[in-house]
Parts: C-alpha cells; structure tokens; sequence
C-alpha cells in the first residue's frame, strides 16, 4: 500500500523531548511520587529513581516536546525537493497550536502521516502532550476505533519488521545499510536532554531533529526503490 502512495501525499516528521524538568529534585512533591511509581517497574536493583530521570522524556505523562520537525517531498522541474518546518520552544503551549493547525491542513487533504517507530512513539506522544495541554485532538491522530488499516499512519520501522514484532531497528541503522548520510553526526537522542538542559543549545537539537526527518523521507524513497533527494535540495521554512 505505502507504494502506491503518492510520495508528495505523505507529512514527514520527527520529535525531540526532554524530561520535563532539570533533575528529579526540580520536579514539584507529586510528580516525584508518581516517577516513583513508574520505576518501579524500570529499575534494576540498586538503581536509584534521581538517576533514572535521563529516560522521563521518552514518557508524555513526565516528558515534554521541544521539536517537532516536518517535511514533504515536491517537484520542481522533475526533480524531487524536501521543504521542512519546525515547531520548537520551551513551553508546548506556544508552538503545538501552529502544528495542530497543520495537522488539520493534511487531513482535509488526505494525507497521510510518517515517521520512524511513529506507531509507537511520535504519533501518541504528540497526541498525549496535545491533550495535556488542553487542545483538541486533531482528526488525523483521532484513531481510537479504528483499524490499523484504517490509521493515515506510516512507519517506517513497523515496514522494516516485514511482521517481525519482536526486531527493533535504529533510523540510523538503517541508513548506515541503505548507505544514506547518518542523520547522528553530531548528537543522538541520549545527548539531547543534556544539550538543552546543561548547554541550553536548542538550536542544535532542532537541526538534529531535521536531519532525522530528512532521513525517514529517504528511506521510504529507499525502501520504495525510488531516487533519493539531493541534499541541495532541501528548502527551509522559517
């Protein structure tokens, strides 16, 4: 099916996020007792729950997004360019509107969504933090009682799996077999809590984050035996 899908049809992105606080002993009594809570079930004997507060922001209920970056392909003369957008900022309230409102853009349009691991990560990440932050759920991600088959979602990690449930495969993995630019050449996603936090450096996190999303539109071009875009080729949306 994602073949024949019109490749200029397809929003791909990618998220970044943090816990929600500095440290553990930055976080507000009851947030402490409920990250308490949840560790039990992720802490290995000896391990304390301050030090485990590295991996809060790959949960929505103790994390929060700092990026979400996008992008599609078009044509220009025949030939296939990538423009992305990013919406970043240290409070979720002031940039997740504008990408709510561009969400509702593609759904009107019969779009269809794409990220690597997005099934199980970006896409409910993005819509619990929406809720969360008291917005509407855009349509798009409004998938309770529907099939699978019956989501706009595409994943490149789930069409890797070829119905392996148990194999998980990095982005970076992939590119490395598919012979792409490593979208990792300056930071992976175990620094970016660091580089926001400790060097305040969010610039950097959101060119990483543009980098990714470049990366999944060229492997799905990969995986669909299609040419890739020309890195010259990418436009910017400020």
């Amino acid at each position: 099916m994602f073949n024949q899908i019109p490749i200029d049809k397809i929003l791909f992105l990618d998220i970044e996020t943090v816990p929600q606080y500095p440290s553990l002993t930055d976080a507000p009594e009851e947030y402490k007792k409920f990250w308490e809570r949840k560790t039990k079930y992720l802490k290995n004997e000896g391990d304390k729950i301050e030090d485990l507060y590295n991996r809060a922001g790959i949960y929505a209920e103790f994390g929060k997004i700092i990026c979400i970056s996008t992008g599609f392909v078009f044509f220009k003369e025949n030939e296939k360019y990538f423009k992305i957008k990013s919406f970043y900022g240290n409070d979720e309230k002031l940039f997740l509107p504008d990408f709510i409102t561009l969400l509702g853009n593609i759904h009107s349009n019969q779009m269809y969504l794409c990220a690597h691991n997005g099934k199980e990560f970006d896409f409910p990440y993005i819509a619990r933090r929406i809720l969360i932050n008291g917005f509407k759920l855009p349509e798009i991600l409004n998938i309770a009682g529907k099939k699978p088959w019956e989501s706009n979602f595409i994943d490149t990690m789930e069409l890797w799996k070829f119905g392996d449930y148990k194999q998980y495969t990095s982005l970076n993995l992939l590119s490395y077999l598919f012979k792409l630019p490593s979208p990792k050449d300056d930071i992976d996603g175990s620094q970016v809590a660091s580089v926001y936090y400790n060097d305040n450096n969010l610039e950097r996190i959101v060119k990483y984050c543009q980098k990714d999303v470049f990366t999944v539109a060229q492997l799905l071009l990969k995986y669909r035996q299609e040419d890739i875009i020309k890195t010259e080729n990418i436009e910017y949306i400020s």
